[in-house]
């Protein structure tokens, strides 16, 4: 899978978002533990949080294979898509033959491995596949799901206390809403009283906020303005992620 590469050299240059640390920190932690100890962190949190922007930068500072899982995938089709990131999409085999591929890569390579979408992988009864992956390599792992991950991956109790760390995806804040609009704001300036209107209806999601940039700009734009203040913008609607109410 490849990432957003313009979206990485950004955050490279700058104070990253919030969630972009987080998720940095907490892969550092599995990728620089004491070999004793386990070596599976989770990242969870609600969907717009950022999550998958963030496991696309780290996965880029890490050299980690990358998963994003699908809901419809099937356990072949999953180790399958494990090798393919590997550089190995045409080997043949039992599930449990490619599994050892998968972990002698892993052991030998000494890169992680992120696998998002991790609720999709506990919907379709394929957590032993991550466990059998983590004991065969014992590779520093990451995974990334919704925020009630932690507790559906309690039914898996030995899975459970593989688990070194578990870390929260947080609301977008103010800074982080600053750090977006000069990611994907270039023609027009949106003023911070703006921008604090957007964080305040964005309800902690970062997808809403970029949205919003990004319907801001384009009317600035429309309107021959180069600066979009609160005042100027008034009560125009904005994108919430709400469906509209219906129509009596």
């Amino acid at each position: 899978m490849m990432h957003d590469t313009s979206a990485v050299n950004a955050f490279s240059t700058t104070a990253p978002l919030r969630n972009v640390s987080l998720c940095a920190t907490a892969l550092d932690i599995a990728v620089k533990r004491e070999l004793h100890l386990p070596g599976m962190v989770v990242f969870h949190g609600p969907s717009g949080y950022g999550k998958s922007t963030a496991a696309a930068f780290v996965a880029n500072r890490h050299r980690a294979y990358y998963v994003e899982v699908k809901a419809n995938w099937t356990r072949r089709f999953f180790v399958k898509a494990i090798l393919k990131q590997m550089g190995m999409p045409d080997e043949r085999g039992s599930i449990p033959d490619l599994i050892e591929m998968i972990c002698e890569q892993l052991a030998l390579s000494q890169r992680p491995l992120i696998i998002d979408e991790m609720d999709n992988v506990v919907a379709r009864r394929m957590v032993d596949i991550v466990e059998d992956i983590y004991r065969g390599s014992a590779a520093p792992m990451m995974l990334i799901g919704e925020e009630r991950l932690p507790a559906k991956l309690a039914k898996w109790e030995k899975f459970h206390g593989r688990v070194l760390e578990w870390v929260g995806a947080q609301p977008v804040q103010l800074d982080d809403a600053r750090h977006l609009r000069h990611l994907y704001i270039r023609k027009v300036e949106i003023a911070d009283d703006l921008l604090e209107h957007l964080v305040k209806i964005a309800e902690g999601s970062a997808r809403r906020i970029v949205t919003n940039l990004d319907r801001i700009a384009q009317a600035a734009i429309g309107e021959g303005v180069a600066k979009m203040d609160r005042a100027r913008w008034g009560d125009r609607p904005l994108y919430t992620g709400k469906a509209p109410a219906p129509r009596i």
